[in-house]
């Protein structure tokens, strides 16, 4: 049984934009932590996402009360992201069905053994 790819480039930009749409203060480190990925990891998908023209990016430098980006998904990026989540489900289901098989086979060993 071979194991699955666990974290796809198309993993990564879904969860981005998931985490994007639902907070779009986050920093790039916050990304990084609730992601698990490195900080240059989440800085090069938020370009290519930027470049691909998923998402905009608004500077609010300027403001008293926050310094920094906030990134909002446009509606290319909406729409990918609904694109994303489709092939994301796929994925998970797949892993879910053959984690679901080994578990069983184990079962069996383990019957079979005591």
């Amino acid at each position: 049984m071979t194991a699955p790819k666990v974290n796809t480039k198309e993993d990564t930009r879904f969860r981005v934009l998931r985490l994007l749409e639902e907070s779009p203060d986050l920093t790039q480190r916050e990304i990084a932590d609730k992601l698990g990925i490195s900080l240059g990891g989440v800085n090069y998908c938020l370009r290519a996402l930027v470049d691909k023209g998923l998402v905009k990016i608004q500077n609010f430098q300027g403001s008293e009360n926050k310094l920094g980006y906030a990134y909002f998904l446009t509606p290319k990026g909406i729409y990918e992201k609904s694109v994303l989540a489709a092939g994301f489900l796929k994925r998970k289901m797949d892993e879910y069905e053959a984690l679901k098989e080994e578990i069983e086979a184990l079962e069996k060993e383990v019957k079979k053994n005591t």
